[in-house]
């Protein structure tokens, strides 16, 4: 069964919580959406047959929340009786309710932050860092565009950095040969994990930029943006792309080493940099005493499983990873191996193998 990005194709949030009824009425659980919380009654029969009985609360990334969506609905299938509820509040508000103890899961688009590992700290809450999927995000522009389909990380900066609100303006301020339109800029929200992770690979400081762009946690109003504005350029996960590429076109991206495209194989190989990068969830350590949560965290990082994480344009981890991810489930393996900082340049299998 394909999977689409239902909720992030919609203009609103009214529009996600209509297509978040839709999965739960479909597969006899709760969603929950940016929007609010709706609950529909299973099924009789379900088609599932496991006795299993409970319920999942997971919030957080608008980028892992296709995976999430895909789990999900897979999951309430085998399993009737579980109810997982799935909220997009973001990355860091999805670590303010986690933190607060109102959820089970947190997704993220970025490794937890030293103030948030502070705040859990704070509540009590112990947690178990894995992560799931690779990414790529991916600089867009307006299809019209000829002369910007390769910018190098130094354009990027120039474009994003504090010091150029205000300033710079028009394309040719990038470079000379670039003609004299004006520069349209859309990005996620600054509680995005996807900004985060843009402006520390491309500024060079986590959560720094200039604060004059179109800035929205609707990845659609981005697409919408850089379509209809000649002069457009934005960012968001590669998945996105893929669900828009007939509206939008491609940058590829050179990081000193030639223009590289993102792609299933640059993302997972590392060329594409440094806009590749890990997605995760965090499990609060309690919560795993709930058997529903438990089978939903195996659930996600199951080799089996991992034609979902494809089938929403996302890169699955390679088996040894995998293995590792499941290692700090079942050793209950707690706290970030980032240590509060961001994932540029970091690979992900050499910190997981220092535990």
């Amino acid at each position: 069964m394909a999977f689409n990005l239902r909720s992030k194709r919609s203009a609103t949030l009214a529009a996600l919580t209509a297509a978040s009824l839709a999965l739960a009425v479909a597969c006899g659980g709760t969603t929950t959406t940016g929007g609010g919380t709706t609950t529909a009654e299973s099924p009789a029969a379900g088609g599932g047959t496991s006795d299993l009985t409970g319920s999942v609360l997971v919030d957080g990334s608008s980028t892992v929340f296709p995976i999430s969506e895909a789990m999900a609905e897979e999951f309430m299938k085998a399993n009737p009786g579980v109810r997982v509820t799935v909220g997009v509040s973001g990355t860091g508000g999805g670590f303010k309710k986690f933190c607060a103890g109102e959820t089970d899961i947190s997704n993220a688009s970025r490794p937890i932050k030293a103030e948030e590992i502070e705040l859990c700290k704070q509540n009590g809450i112990e947690y178990i860092e894995v992560p799931i999927a690779y990414d790529g995000l991916s600089v867009v522009i307006n299809p019209s565009n000829e002369f910007a389909t390769c910018l190098t990380v130094d354009d990027l900066k120039k474009m994003w950095e504090p010091a150029a609100q205000g300033t710079i303006r028009n394309w040719n301020q990038i470079r000379p040969d670039f003609p004299d339109l004006p520069l349209g800029l859309y990005g996620p929200g600054t509680d995005s994990g996807t900004y985060d992770y843009f402006t520390a690979a491309i500024v060079g400081e986590e959560g720094e930029s200039r604060g004059d762009f179109t800035a929205s946690e609707d990845d659609n109003v981005i697409v919408q943006g850089v379509a209809s504005d000649p002069g457009g350029l934005g960012f968001f996960g590669f998945a996105y792309y893929e669900e828009n590429r007939d509206r939008l076109k491609l940058v590829e991206i050179d990081n000193g080493n030639g223009c590289v495209a993102p792609s299933a194989e640059t993302i997972a190989d590392g060329t594409y940099t440094p806009l590749s990068r890990p997605e995760f969830f965090y499990i609060k350590t309690t919560s795993l005493d709930n058997p529903a949560v438990a089978a939903f965290a195996r659930f996600q990082i199951d080799p089996a499983n991992a034609n979902l994480i494809s089938e929403v344009g996302y890169v699955p981890l390679p088996a040894e990873i995998e293995d590792l991810a499941e290692a700090r489930i079942e050793q209950r393996k707690t706290g970030s191996v980032f240590g509060g900082s961001p994932a540029v340049g970091l690979k992900l299998v050499d910190l997981l193998k220092k535990e």
